[in-house]
This record gives C-alpha cells, structure tokens and sequence, in this order.
C-alpha cells in the first residue's frame, strides 16, 4: 500500500513480507483480521483502489493504454498489448485481493467486534466497506471474466479456491448493493477516515446506487431483465445528479499520498508517456473544447498525439495537460458524467429512468466539458455539431462516452468492449489486437492449476481475445489501422 502511511511497526513489517507470501494472501481468513485500526485499513483499502484506477506506470493496470488514452515513448511491451515483460495481469490481481479486497474484509470483521460502537455505526460503516468492496470485485470480474469469489480470502479452508461464473458474480454484486441501502442509511459511518465523502452517508447511499446503474448497464445485453431491474432501482433510489456528488478520491500535495499520475509524470523526473494518436485525432477532428485541458501545447500549433504503440520521440508529439501534473489532482472512481450517459442509453432502451436518452445524453457531455473548465456555451455550441447532436447510434454515443471517460480509463476501456466504438488502433510495433480481457496471472497457472484449468476452459480459453460475459459483440478489429502492416 503506497497511501496514508501509518508509524505503526508492525504493521510495516507485515508489508514487507507480502512480496513472498503473495499467494497465501490473496486468501487469508478474513476471520482473523491484523489488529489494525479498521479506520486506517479502509483509507488504505479505498486510496489502493483509486490508484489502480489512475495509475499509468507500465508496470500497473496498464488502463489508459486498454483505452489508448495514452501511448508510450520507449517501452513498448505495455501499449503493444503484451502482457508477460512484467505480469501485468498479476499485478492487477494481486492488488485488488491483497491491498483492497483482503483489508477491506479484515476492517468489516475489526467492525463487527468494536463494542465501542452503536450498531448503527457499525451497520453504517459496513456499508462504506460494502460500496468499496463490490466495486474492487467488479472490476477483477471485468477485467478477467470468471474469478475465485465464494472461495477467496478464505486461505485456511480453501487454500486452492474455485471459480465463480462471471454472470452469476455480477447477480451476486448488484443483490449486495440492492441490500446495502439498509446499511448506509442506518447511521453514521467513517467520517475523518473517509477520502471521498468525508463521512456525508447521503453522498454514499448515492454512490451506492450509481455503481448499481454501472453494473446493471453493463449486462444490459447478457442479461435485459436484470438490467432493468437494477437501473430502475438505482435510479429510483438517487444516483448522482451533479458533478458536485461524484465519487472522487482526495489526493494530497505531499509523497506518499500523492496522485500516481504525478508520480510517474513528475516525481520520477522521466518522459516515457504521450498523447497517443487514437484520442487526438477524434478530439481534433471534433474541435472538441476539452482539448486544452486533456492535452498540453507544448507543440505550440496544434495537438498531435503520438503514433499508438510506436517508439515516439517525446518533444515531438503532445504531452498530457498541465492538469494531470498536480499532485492533488483527485482520483475519478465514478461520476456524474458517467451517470448521466447510462442513464441515456437506459432511457434509450425503455427503461424509467425518469428522462430521455438525447436529454441525459447532453447533460453528460455538457457536464464533462464544464468539469474540465470550459463553460455551457462551449457545450452548446459543440452538441450544435451535426456529428455530436444526439442520434442514437452506438457509433456516437461509445464515442462521445469514450471521449468523456479520458481520466476514468478503465470505464473508457469497458465502453470500448460495451459499444465497440471508437475505432481503437493495433499498437504499430507488435501488430496485437486490443484486448477484450487480462489474461490470468501466471501464479495462478502455477499456484492454483487445477481450478485456472477449469475456468480457462469454461471462459473459452485464457487469451485476451476471450470476452467476459456482458461483452456480447466484438468490433473486427482487422479494419482498424495502426499496424506497420497496415501502412507499408
């Protein structure tokens, strides 16, 4: 944990034995928690899983390459899709079980036990663990398809754990936050330990019901009935209605508590990180107002990101904007522009979600443009275009959501894989395909054969061109252009 460092030895000491009991971790019994304060153990939990989302070090989550927000200069493994130089797909899984799912587990168990509290507190504060937890599970879900679920962190009775169909976890996660409302609103949670809301349970309970509205659009291709049931639950029950309420992460100016976008643009004193092409190309042709925040004039005529998955020269493409260089800069876990576009294309579906599609549709955009500086009339003139005035096209709306999602690279990723729109690029140097999934760690091929045989083989094979279940469509990738193939 890289966050909110306690002086508390033994705690450090445990840290620091993680890297050789790696596995063993991902299932220690929840039921015999570290003695640590649950308080400590939620900020960690919560700052860990905001900067999986952020991060853009090559050897991390690798995000904002999956969505070609970013390109690289020099290390050309990552943006090409090739997974093995550093197990990426290892470090994804073990920081979401080690760092966030396993003390999120030992800090709801620390919960459970306090006696110095009312039970309303507890109740309230389990269900501020509760928000975290089915997010981290969704985004291992998504992000590998099937997974060890029932099984996990249980190490002493299941040191080999099974795993869960992918679908039924996602029927699993949206029941648990259905349930959760009870919890949030039963009194008062973490208040000085909270790094989002500092302790305002409405703007959790919000929280709570626009994940629920992630999660049931999703599936609204593999599973319509659920889909439709959970959107209209969590709408009816109050997602986020501004950018104001948006679940964000508050960084601080000092290391170790800083953005890890700042780490790896600043702190580490290196260029390894561009514009890429993919995004600067449908900005510029779009004229799109968010350009001088995303991007920054070094070029001085103009941006141009470099060429996707190419060895770049780093003075001669766009750089990231000034904004992303600012330690405080605050962590995006979900907001309300993301809100608002699925609640657009739930309305485009039927669904009573209080609005139309092109209404919430213009309400995201505008409330995007407006969160990156730029004013109602920017928006209006740039929805007056005829290529961005609402259509109702997957080709328009994926777009427009992907565009929007440029610091929330995962969900940009997800919209991606949701949509098939943009047209993504083949990285130019190794000619791979975009990945519609990680592929398992290696330490599961080794640790845990028997069950990542099963699920490799109930998946449909463990390659990254497998899709998770909500991923009923793919793009054909062979029409996109990128590839050196492609351009001899």
């Amino acid at each position: 944990m890289k966050k909110y460092i306690v002086a508390i030895t033994a705690l450090v000491t445990l840290w620091s034995c993680m890297t050789d009991e790696k596995y063993e971790r991902y299932n220690r019994d929840p039921k015999n928690p570290t003695q640590v304060a649950s308080d400590f153990l939620f900020t960690s939990a919560t700052v860990a899983l905001g900067d999986e989302m952020a991060s853009p070090n090559v050897n991390n989550t690798l995000f904002r390459f999956l969505g070609q927000y970013l390109t690289a200069t020099t290390y050309l493994d990552e943006p090409n899709y090739d997974f093995t130089a550093r197990q990426n797909p290892d470090q994804v899984w073990s920081e979401l079980y080690r760092d966030v799912l396993l003390d999120l587990q030992d800090a709801k168990s620390i919960v459970q036990g306090n006696a110095e509290l009312e039970q309303s507190e507890i109740d309230a504060r389990l269900g501020q663990l509760e928000v975290i937890e089915v997010y981290a599970w969704s985004v291992l879900a998504d992000s590998f398809g099937d997974i060890p679920y029932n099984q996990a962190l249980q190490a002493e009775e299941f040191p080999n754990p099974e795993y869960d169909d992918d679908a039924a976890i996602y029927e699993d996660l949206i029941s648990r936050l259905q349930a959760n409302m009870a919890m949030l609103s039963a009194g008062d949670g973490y208040s000085t330990a909270d790094v989002i809301f500092n302790g305002d349970m409405d703007s959790w309970m919000r929280f709570n019901n626009s994940l629920l509205l992630r999660l049931g659009m999703r599936i609204s291709d593999a599973n319509p009935g659920l889909s439709q049931t959970a959107v209209e639950a969590a709408y009816n029950g109050g997602v986020f209605m501004s950018n104001s309420e948006s679940a964000n992460i508050a960084y601080q100016g000092a290391d170790p508590n800083t953005n890890p976008l700042w780490e790896d643009l600043v702190q580490s004193g290196r260029s390894d990180f561009l514009i890429s092409n993919t995004i600067s190309e449908y900005m510029n042709d779009l004229e799109d107002p968010r350009r001088m925040a995303y991007f920054d004039d070094n070029l001085g005529d103009g941006y141009e990101g470099g060429i996707y998955g190419a060895s770049n020269n780093y003075l001669s493409y766009t750089h990231i904007g000034t904004a992303f260089l600012d330690p405080t800069r605050e962590g995006i876990l979900l907001d309300y522009t993301e809100v608002s576009f699925n609640l657009s294309r739930a309305a485009e579906l039927g669904y009573s979600v209080g609005g139309s599609a092109e209404d919430y549709y213009n309400d995201a955009i505008t409330a995007s443009i407006t969160y990156w500086g730029g004013s109602e009339a920017d928006a209006a003139d740039y929805l007056a275009q005829s290529e961005v005035a609402y259509d109702g096209s997957d080709e328009q709306f994926g777009l427009q959501y992907w565009i929007a999602m440029f610091d929330n690279p995962f969900q940009g990723w997800s919209v991606w894989r949701k949509y098939d729109y943009p047209d993504l690029k083949i990285p130019q140097e190794y000619c791979n395909n975009v990945p519609y999934r990680y592929t398992y760690p290696v330490d599961e091929q080794n640790l845990n054969e028997e069950n990542f045989i099963a699920a490799s083989t109930a998946i449909g094979g463990n390659t990254t061109e497998t899709t998770v279940f909500w991923d009923t469509t793919t793009p054909d990738q062979s029409t996109y252009v990128g590839c050196l193939d492609d351009v001899e």
